[in-house]
């Protein structure tokens, strides 16, 4: 074999120690040296490469082309990088193919002209490239496609990006700003003060870029303006800083605001008024009901002798419907001054409450009422909880139709919630009534038979749902009820393990 020489040293020596991939070649292509990187590179050991074309090295479908633009370069051999502006593939023994850049240099040696070729895997940064251009076509579909107006700016203020949404909402389109400065987006004052902010952000540091992080006007091309929302964010390229506003209108929020501030003074408008009439109700209407009552009472006592049995039923009517009247308007007072009156809110302890409400109430002794283990102490306005309970446990009590009733109140933890239980066996409620009893004024029951206002259960399920509750029925006639209802166990503690009994 030929030893070929350079400048007296072998050219084994000479790319022995080589980091880079290296081979040496003859004018007609054969590998005469070969380095140890070759062999990580292309998976061949470099003894089988000695003697070997290097178009072993190259996929198929380039060899003959590569054959050519050898004999070409051996005809004008000078340094250079091979294919440029062209992809090259190297081949690894495999059969697996990779990209490569490749720079040549020719050598002259005592035994004839030689063309060293210097090989790097360019994989990963094709990978990189890839990944850019992946990253750019995500970022202009993002820029063209964003439902904000994106505007760039350089550090002087000139336009150089314009999104289509921009176009839209400014109604120029992105020839018609390029180059131009951004306040022409701007009505007075902003216009003529942006760029003394630019400026003095560029000189500071100090974000005073105009309307960054807060509410501006823009100016529309028909000379009409709207109200934005402008966010400023600041990149650097190279030697240039970059500025790129993200503008949002919000005309319709605007004016969302406006009528919902519109709302807010008609509705606490209302609620004067309701108050007004809350007092108006209590005053002027209850006094002249108070004195009916009171004549009632008297004639129906003093005159009894002269009322027949027709006569009597009528007083005792008239009297009825005199204080069902007058619980009628304390009823309407309690439900319109819920969520409206507000109470301290306190821990209530419910075991004490409950017992308070069942010796308010004074059930006859042929009605039991009793809590099953023990109740919560829960955090509440101390009248609302009071009036639960005392419309749930009248209700029980007032419509009982067994010789021996029973009423069990019981509680239970559920999630985050107490779940509360207040079960009777009265004469039950047919299902296609459950809805329409917690209905304000709806009863059941003539109410010439029970004295009832048709505003107990429509008080409960106001309280409940106004704490974040619900209240629900399940019932069989003839059998009895269960009425349901939960609270929040917000700041609640057991309560003590004794039930009550009365």
């Amino acid at each position: 074999m030929t030893e070929y020489l350079l400048e007296g040293k072998s050219l084994e020596w000479l790319l022995e120690s080589a980091t880079d991939a290296m081979i040496i070649v003859d004018t007609e292509g054969r590998i005469i040296v070969a380095n140890p990187t070759i062999e990580q590179l292309f998976g061949y050991p470099r003894q089988e490469l000695t003697g070997k074309s290097m178009e072993v090295l190259l996929p198929e479908r380039f060899r003959q082309k590569h054959h050519f633009n050898l004999t070409d370069y051996f005809a004008q051999p000078h340094a250079r990088a091979m294919g440029a502006g062209m992809e090259l593939l190297g081949r690894r023994q495999d059969g697996r193919e990779f990209p490569v850049d490749v720079s040549l240099s020719p050598l002259k040696t005592g035994q004839g002209l030689l063309v060293m070729a210097t090989i790097h895997d360019i994989t990963r940064r094709k990978q990189a490239e890839a990944a850019l251009r992946e990253s750019e076509a995500r970022m202009r579909a993002i820029f063209d496609t964003a439902v904000d107006g994106i505007v760039t700016i350089d550090e002087r203020g000139i336009v150089e990006r314009f999104n289509p949404a921009a176009e839209r909402m400014f109604g120029y389109s992105e020839s018609e700003v390029t180059g131009k400065n951004v306040s022409m987006l701007m009505p007075s004052p902003y216009h003529e003060a942006h760029n003394g902010y630019l400026a003095h952000y560029l000189q500071t540091g100090e974000k005073k870029i105009i309307g960054s992080g807060r509410e501006v006007v823009g100016l529309r091309k028909d000379g009409t303006s709207f109200p934005m929302d402008l966010a400023v964010g600041e990149m650097q390229l190279s030697e240039r800083r970059m500025f790129t506003g993200t503008v949002r209108d919000i005309s319709k929020r605007k004016q969302a605001e406006e009528q919902r501030a519109l709302l807010i003074h008609e509705l606490e408008s209302a609620n004067e008024e309701l108050k007004n009439f809350g007092y108006v109700v209590s005053h002027d209407l209850k006094a002249p009901l108070r004195a009916i009552g009171s004549l009632a009472d008297w004639l129906s006592t003093d005159y009894a002798d002269k009322f027949d049995d027709e006569g009597k039923e009528h007083m005792r009517l008239l009297i009825s419907r005199v204080h069902r009247m007058d619980g009628l308007i304390d009823g309407i007072l309690q439900y319109s001054r819920v969520g409206r009156v507000k109470e301290t809110i306190v821990a209530v302890e419910l075991n004490r409450l409950v017992q308070e409400v069942i010796d308010l109430l004074a059930p006859p002794e042929n009605i039991t009422v009793s809590v099953v283990g023990s109740l919560p102490t829960i955090v509440a306005e101390p009248t609302r909880m009071q009036q639960v309970f005392q419309n749930l446990l009248s209700n029980a009590i007032k419509y009982m139709d067994k010789p021996e009733g029973e009423i069990r109140i019981a509680c239970g933890a559920e999630g985050r919630q107490w779940k509360f239980s207040i079960t009777d066996n009265g004469p039950g409620i047919d299902q296609q009534h459950f809805e329409k009893i917690f209905q304000l004024f709806q009863t059941l029951a003539p109410r010439d038979r029970v004295e009832s206002t048709g505003v107990g259960l429509a008080l409960v399920k106001k309280i409940v749902e106004m704490y974040g509750g619900r209240v629900w029925l399940e019932s069989t006639v003839g059998q009895g009820s269960t009425f349901f209802f939960t609270l929040p166990r917000t700041a609640a503690s057991a309560g003590s393990s004794k039930g009550i009994q009365a």
